[in-house]
């Protein structure tokens, strides 16, 4: 934090050109841990180099806790008439209207959010520009039971047909349960082909380990199999943005990771938190996606592919 008024209890921080001011900056937000406001907003500084990218130019649902883990918790789509007019909005439709989202292209505006006590920031897997065509196509991976080599042992699955189909794939630990396996593409398909394609390949990899892995949807029948989860790819659906912290003891933080560190059998979806922030600047520093394509690739020649694998 850059000053500190004590008669109104803020302080302010700059960000770029902007100031940002940070209200009941020593509220607690994270009680079993102690984490303050100023201590939210502090990570989302350090991390924005990193995250904001991630989020630049798409729609958010903003996940807000204003007196922290155990008060009132709520999912923000619309965004408030008192945002700032230098935050960027988008007008989406949705059944019966619009809805004016939030969208985050720079740092004042992540710390902006920080200060509203917005902890999570689930992000579109399309840009405002094109909400109906994905840029993202996500496979969420969830453990079964309490054993998170299932789920190790399924992104690896995943990432092998992916490799197969030709698309390359990122991976990422969810600060929650699981991991989720991305897919880049170029935009160019709209949300039923891409979740067409995602649902045909899961399927795919079903079939070769039928008893490790699902997609029946209905919990009953999936027994002690993985659920190989692609509900997320369809219109105004969001993921978790890379690098954004949960709202859950410890503050854990959904982190990008390499295909090596893959194999570590110590891995979970929690394994990085705020708590331990220069853990988190380590594994950002690594840049752990920088083998992904800059350009997002196109679903025509994989799923020629997949159609041949079926």
């Amino acid at each position: 934090m850059n000053a500190t008024d004590s008669g109104t209890g803020t302080d302010t921080v700059r960000a770029g050109r902007r100031t940002v001011r940070i209200h009941r900056p020593e509220k607690v937000l994270f009680p079993d841990d102690g984490l303050t406001k100023a201590e939210v907003v502090g990570y989302y500084r350090r991390v924005a180099a990193a995250m904001v990218p991630q989020l630049r130019g798409r729609p958010l649902m903003l996940e807000r806790l204003p007196e922290g883990l155990g008060g009132p918790q709520f999912m923000q789509k619309d965004t408030p008439g008192h945002y700032p007019d230098w935050i960027r909005r988008a007008e989406v439709t949705k059944e019966g209207g619009t809805v004016t989202h939030t969208v985050c292209d720079d740092k004042a505006t992540l710390l902006f959010l920080a200060d509203q006590a917005c902890l999570t920031f689930h992000r579109w897997l399309s840009r405002a520009g094109r909400p109906d065509h994905p840029d993202r196509l996500v496979f969420d991976l969830d453990p079964p039971g309490p054993d998170f080599e299932a789920v190790r042992e399924a992104a690896r699955q995943l990432c092998g047909l992916l490799g197969e189909l030709g698309l390359p794939a990122a991976l990422m630990t969810t600060g929650s349960k699981g991991l989720h396996v991305i897919v880049p593409l170029d935009g160019k398909s709209d949300f039923d082909t891409v979740r067409g394609f995602a649902q045909d390949a899961a399927e795919v990899l079903a079939a070769r380990h039928p008893d490790r892995l699902t997609t029946a949807v209905r919990k009953k029948s999936r027994g002690d199999r993985l659920y190989l989860d692609v509900q997320r790819n369809a219109y105004a659906q969001t993921a978790v943005a890379p690098w954004s912290m949960r709202a859950k003891p410890g503050g854990p933080v959904a982190t990008p990771i390499t295909r090596q560190q893959l194999d570590d059998p110590q891995l979970t979806a929690q394994s990085w938190t705020v708590r331990d922030v220069e853990g988190v600047l380590e594994q950002m520093a690594a840049r752990p996606w920088s083998g992904a394509p800059a350009r997002g690739r196109s679903l025509r020649t994989a799923r020629r592919r997949l159609d041949a694998l079926r």
